[in-house]
């Protein structure tokens, strides 16, 4: 079931209007759920409700751990310290599309299922959009992405950008930076290389994390897409003789993501990888759904049209930096010496 509330004037059922009500209801929802089940939103963001105008969110270090204390010794205080934050606002969307009196009056079907398909795809094709701006936007090393006349911070908790080569700890002491933006393009020997990097993640207190990239993202390009598919779509290595087993066959789920294509400026094969698992624990990229989206009908006292109007809230953005990292980007970390 789509997640869209419906409501109407009062009027409809007893004017021209009333029998056409049920039937957009209908295609409305089919469409919506449709567009759910094929969105990467899910894929990609951790998805909350939010009760409030806006929601904060901060990082963790982890706890010291279990000591040693002997036979009847006493309990070891541990805890955890607060690191960076992130506050996300959420932000109004509105959008609505009208039809006439002579449309309904002369059954026009064709033009009675165009326009609430257009606005149905065009809400769930939005978010589809934003998302990939964001993303987009990342990958360039940008810190803030105008989208659709407004601006949106994009930054992480710690103030950069999602995909950096010198992410601070939010602990004075500790003056380590790390990356997770590379130069390499996709290759087997690069896959290793990056989830080996993912893998040595530290934090804030320079303990080693539990990241474990399980997802590739990449754009609609076909060049990426066989390198992609060919190294990872045999038990055996390709580029050997023998044949070598492929430790790698199996493992991943590969994200073919065409909205980020139009998001990537000059950027050419980036590939990223992902922990879907610590990205949903830990808070890495967010999105915030304050108001699903409610359609209302009414009719128009200037016009005589059936006027359906649609308003959603909700926001995205990124919080801890460790659920993914990038490769294939100029000026980034070189995982494999030339």
């Amino acid at each position: 079931m789509a997640h869209i509330t419906f409501s109407e004037g009062s009027g409809l059922q007893d004017s021209i209007f009333g029998k056409s009500q049920a039937p957009i209801r209908m295609f409305l929802e089919k469409r919506g759920e449709a567009f759910e089940q094929a969105s990467m939103i899910k894929e990609l963001f951790n998805e909350e409700s939010s009760t409030h105008w806006g929601e904060k969110f901060t990082t963790m270090t982890a706890m010291t751990g279990f000591q040693p204390v002997g036979e009847n010794g006493n309990y070891p205080i541990d805890g955890m310290q607060e690191g960076f934050s992130k506050f996300l606002e959420n932000m109004t969307w509105k959008n609505s599309f009208s039809l006439s009196r002579e449309i309904v009056e002369d059954a026009k079907l064709m033009d009675l299922k165009k326009q609430p398909a257009a606005f149905i795809t065009s809400y769930y094709r939005t978010r589809e959009k934003y998302a990939a701006a964001m993303y987009g936007n990342a990958i360039q090393g940008n810190t803030a992405v105008n989208f659709g006349g407004k601006n949106f911070d994009i930054k992480t908790a710690d103030g950069k950008a999602l995909f950096a080569t010198d992410h601070p700890s939010a602990i004075k002491a500790n003056k380590a930076t790390q990356s997770n933006k590379f130069s390499d393009a996709f290759s087997m020997e690069a896959l290793g290389a990056m989830e080996t990097a993912m893998q040595n993640f530290k934090g804030d207190s320079g303990e080693i994390l539990d990241v474990s990239p399980d997802t590739i993202i990449i754009p609609n390009d076909y060049a990426l897409k066989n390198d992609v598919f060919s190294g990872l779509g045999a038990d055996k290595d390709p580029e050997t003789n023998n044949n070598a087993f492929n430790y790698q066959y199996g493992r991943w789920n590969i994200i073919v993501w065409p909205y980020l294509t139009e998001f990537l400026g000059s950027v050419s094969a980036p590939w990223i990888l992902l922990d879907s698992r610590y990205n949903k624990e830990y808070g890495g990229a967010i999105w915030l759904n304050r108001t699903n989206l409610e359609v209302k009908s009414r009719i128009d006292d200037g016009n005589d049209a059936n006027v359906w109007s649609g308003y959603a809230r909700f926001v995205a953005g990124f919080n801890d930096w460790r659920f993914a990292a990038v490769g294939g980007i100029t000026g980034g970390t070189q995982l494999i010496s030339a």
